[in-house]
């Protein structure tokens, strides 16, 4: 089969390296890719929001298959345009897409299909907005409506902060992800990251992982688009699982199904566990990124079919098998992230720090020339390590972060402390 992966980050290099590792891959390319998918496909320029060119670029192709890495083109219709086109692919409709594209429209199924979540308001000015912020009082949660590249969600310890968020995102801080805001109740507990693939009807769980969205240590500083990952997550039992299963997932997909919007592709849930059990803080409608690297880490099974059992109703009969080993990625950010940042550094002894087998180096905001590696975004790498437990998954994650040679670029030194904790 030849088969096109679409995105340039992390999350796509790791998608790209499982991918080649399949028999059933002929030929794979990425569009655009990025300094490490080179390794393991061919890089093509197109950008993913172009989709005229990536219809053109699989017809001379003769592409069998397109895997959509990030949130932009399937919130975009690429996988309507192609499926119209008779190209098979894995991901959402643009309709279906709506559960990452807009946490109103999110907020709004789990009204009224009773899925646990928080109190919530939706507001389109920031007047009212503002009153609901008096009203509920601090501390609270301000998010744009659409896709803000995980910046979008403040959390905000004092009224006079969700005040000041909801003026910057009605004066265009996030675009027109801030047009409208979702101004939710500040849910207790620990966060979790769940992924489910579904294929219109059915659904089926993968393994578990967490995150760490903040930029500073021990959870601090501002939201980002993750600093790393480790699975498995230890707090995720197979009876918590189930419970997450039978609450929030599966009548997510009834609900989409019964909304005329079938969903078919991951489920990214990120979940608060509460007191009183799973609560939904919102869908994402791909892989996560950084938990797809240590997700990808750990899969055993070819995940070629388990990705195009997505788009014909074949999970009912699907089952992977996973490493009982854990894995970790530790992102290295670029000096400034989340904030600004200059481009153009070189990074060096790459190859160095991934040569043990336990060791992956994913690529995501790299440039190639030649054999020169240079910084071009905020997070950069994802150093990703297995071992037997989290605490050897983690020493082969940091032991190889020590050998990059990038005086420009930064990493938390605290991946995985909860698990740790436990």
């Amino acid at each position: 089969m030849n088969i096109l992966v679409v995105g340039s980050g992390g999350r796509e290099h790791a998608l790209a390296w499982a991918i080649s590792a399949s028999p059933l891959c002929d030929a794979l390319y990425c569009a655009p890719g990025n300094g490490g998918i080179a390794t393991v496909a061919e890089c093509v320029n197109i950008s993913g929001d172009d989709i005229d060119g990536l219809v053109a670029f699989c017809g001379e192709k003769a592409i069998d298959f397109v895997v959509i890495g990030p949130e932009q083109p399937l919130v975009d219709g690429l996988a309507d345009r192609l499926r119209a086109e008779g190209i098979d692919c894995f991901g959402p409709s643009a309709g279906a897409a709506q559960l990452e594209g807009s946490k109103g429209f999110t907020k709004d199924i789990c009204a009224k299909y009773n899925i646990p979540t928080a109190a919530y308001g939706r507001f389109a000015d920031a007047a009212s907005a503002k009153a609901y912020v008096e009203e509920q009082g601090a501390p609270i949660v301000v998010k744009a409506d659409g896709l803000a590249a995980g910046k979008g969600v403040i959390m905000a310890e004092s009224n006079e902060q969700a005040l000041t968020a909801i003026d910057e995102s009605f004066s265009g801080k996030f675009g027109d992800a801030g047009a409208e805001v979702v101004i939710e109740e500040w849910l207790r507990g620990e966060e979790i990251s769940f992924f489910a693939l579904c294929d219109g009807d059915n659904a089926l769980p993968l393994a578990s992982a967490q995150d760490h969205k903040r930029v500073g240590e021990g959870d601090t500083g501002l939201n980002t688009g993750g600093m790393g990952a480790y699975s498995p997550a230890p707090i995720m039992t197979d009876a918590l699982a189930e419970q997450v299963m039978d609450e929030i997932i599966k009548p997510t997909v009834a609900a989409m199904k019964a909304e005329g919007m079938p969903y078919q592709g991951v489920f990214f849930a990120g979940l608060m566990i509460t007191d009183t059990g799973p609560s939904l803080i919102e869908y994402n409608v791909r892989f996560g990124d950084p938990e797809c690297q240590v997700l990808m880490m750990r899969l055993k099974s070819d995940v070629l079919p388990a990705l195009m059992a997505c788009k014909d109703g074949g999970l009912a009969h699907l089952d992977l098998r996973w490493h009982d080993a854990a894995a970790m990625t530790v992102v290295m950010a670029a000096d400034g992230y989340p904030g600004s940042y200059e481009k153009g550094s070189v990074i060096g002894n790459l190859d160095g720090a991934g040569a043990s087998d336990d060791v992956k180096i994913f690529h995501a905001g790299t440039a190639r020339d030649g054999e020169t590696i240079t910084a071009i975004g905020g997070r950069v790498l994802n150093v990703t390590g297995m071992g037997p437990d989290v605490q050897a998954a983690r020493d082969a994650a940091y032991g190889a972060v020590e050998k990059v040679d990038w005086p420009q670029g930064f990493y938390r030194r605290d991946i995985g402390w909860r698990a740790l904790q436990k």
